[in-house]
């Protein structure tokens, strides 16, 4: 299977971001950056060269490639796609590339981005919206019989979240439950993943599951059906319930949406 760059990894990576080629020390922990320059400009995926799905980050740029209007509020505000209601159809159809040079040196951590794209979104885009809460179905992430099987992270506080997948595993660091249900919500399930396990640590840990094709939609990403395998890891519920000693489930409950009042395509560069 190939690798996956997710919009939810960023260095850290959406962590989503593929490494940049290019060492930059971490921008201030305090800065509250915003784009000092960023230019957007339809994709073109058909084009030779042109980059898949996803974020990624290159010296001081951050860039993305082939992402939507919902990718971009997804990733700045940890929702599912189905928690933007009453969104333009062109921000689930329209896909641009944006590469912009934050107003603070150094590189971004992962709440760093999100405020790099919600005030893009706001002064590019024109975003208004207001919360709300809705009754939707999501997947509930409980702690299973037995309880957790969870490492206390080894990393400090201050430091990035890391949510990276590759050949079947899942890396994750310095993360807390909520963090963790918005990278699946955001990378890799079709719907919100709702924390009710209770739990308030961060931790390190690694997931193996074999990918179904309802997994990695909003990535672009269509995983084909696998030969059978008496060795291949088991499906993402039953890995999240013997590995993490957690339990992932259907169900209807009340979560959080953007509602949106305004959204515009984007003004010029």
């Amino acid at each position: 299977m190939r690798k996956l760059m997710l919009a939810v990894l960023v260095p850290m990576v959406l962590g989503s971001v593929m490494h940049s080629q290019e060492p930059v020390r971490p921008m201030p922990a305090d800065a509250s950056p915003k784009f000092d320059v960023a230019t957007i400009r339809p994709s073109k995926p058909s084009e030779p060269g042109s980059q898949p799905q996803g974020f990624d980050l290159r010296g001081r740029h951050v860039l993305t490639m082939s992402t939507s209007v919902d990718d971009l509020i997804s990733f700045a505000y940890g929702v599912n796609a189905k928690q933007i209601i009453d969104a333009p159809p062109f921000s689930n159809v329209d896909k641009f590339d944006i590469d912009g040079v934050p107003d603070v040196e150094g590189q971004p951590n992962q709440e760093q981005m999100k405020m790099l794209f919600q005030r893009l979104l706001e002064d590019r885009f024109h975003l208004k919206f207001h919360h709300d809460q809705r009754e939707l179905s999501v997947l509930a992430l409980t702690v299973a019989k037995g309880g957790p099987k969870l490492a206390m992270t080894i990393h400090a506080p201050t430091e990035s979240v890391a949510f990276a997948f590759e050949r079947q595993i899942l890396t994750v660091s310095n993360s807390t439950m909520r963090e963790f249900c918005n990278g699946m919500q955001g990378s890799i399930l079709d719907r919100p993943v709702v924390d009710q396990t209770e739990l308030t640590g961060r931790y390190d840990f690694k997931l193996r599951w074999t990918p179904d094709e309802s997994q990695f939609f909003r990535m672009g990403v269509r995983i084909p059906p696998l030969p059978d395998d008496p060795n291949a890891p088991p499906d993402l519920y039953t890995a999240i319930r013997e590995q993490l000693g957690l339990k992932l489930e259907a169900t209807k409950a009340k979560a959080d949406v953007i509602v949106i009042d305004r959204l515009e395509q984007p003004t010029q560069n």
